[in-house]
């Protein structure tokens, strides 16, 4: 008898298992993935504001205080920002400025500046005297 209803208990327990891999719509809680952030926020605009021969403190000012300072070098400053979404996407942004003499001489990294004047320049008394 005892024999019978374990064989029973167990049948029945092995049908719910088996038919629970079968629930696809089933939505089950999963866990939560953040999004993972580090470093400076580096945009165009700070990078297009940047011009030689600006101030340590201006800098500073654009871009805000970096996040390493080389202790070898002085007259580097390396700004770094990653973002992560685990999974899905990651992409890490660099820029190092340099200094000469207390001012801003370059920089490198994944931004270059954009030109402010655009590649044709139109003359605005030019176009209304063709369409006259």
């Amino acid at each position: 008898m005892i024999n019978r209803r374990t064989t029973i208990a167990t049948l029945i327990c092995a049908c719910l298992v088996l038919s629970g891999c079968n629930l696809t719509k089933l939505r089950l809680p999963r866990v939560h993935k953040l999004t993972v952030q580090q470093g400076n926020v580096i945009t165009q605009d700070m990078i297009d504001q940047l011009q030689p021969g600006m101030t340590r403190s201006q800098v500073s000012y654009i871009m805000g205080d970096p996040v390493f300072r080389n202790s070898f070098n002085s007259n580097r400053w390396d700004y770094i920002y990653t973002i992560e979404l685990p999974g899905i996407f990651n992409d890490e942004r660099r820029v190092s400025l340099y200094f000469d003499n207390e001012r801003l001489a370059y920089f490198t990294g994944d931004y270059a500046p954009t030109s402010e004047k655009p590649a044709i320049e139109v003359d605005p008394d030019a176009e209304q005297n063709a369409a006259d």
